[in-house]
């Protein structure tokens, strides 16, 4: 699934494979909690996080991996050791296996992300 039609999160959700669905609620469970004063919102058919009108965060199931993508710059390259020895395009960390998730990187690089100010430079 690398784009939906879904109009929501919820939905999004609803439509996933059995086997990421646990993990992908998980995610925006996360997000939901660490990312005070974000927006949710299905951007480019995926689930995103938008503070004053611009996605900060996204995360996807897509065909092969988990996707989780960090669209800002300034946190990926704080987080640079960390995320070194991930599985990581551009922006986006992938996970090839639902139980491969790093919850606890997810959630390090969400609360630097709630605490990052200014514009995002990806």
């Amino acid at each position: 699934m690398v784009q939906s039609p879904a109009p929501r999160v919820g939905a999004y959700l609803a439509e996933v494979p059995d086997d990421r669905k646990v993990v992908l609620a998980r995610l925006r469970e996360l997000c939901r909690a660490e990312l005070d004063g974000f927006t949710e919102v299905m951007a480019y058919g995926v689930p995103a996080h938008q503070r004053d009108g611009g996605a900060e965060i996204a995360f996807a199931g897509q065909k092969q991996y988990i996707s989780f993508c960090l669209l800002r710059g300034d946190v990926r390259d704080a987080f640079a050791e960390r995320l070194a020895g991930q599985d990581m395009g551009k922006s986006c960390l992938r996970f090839r296996k639902a139980s491969s998730v790093d919850l606890g990187l997810v959630r390090d690089l969400l609360r630097a992300t709630a605490a990052a100010s200014g514009p995002v430079a990806q």
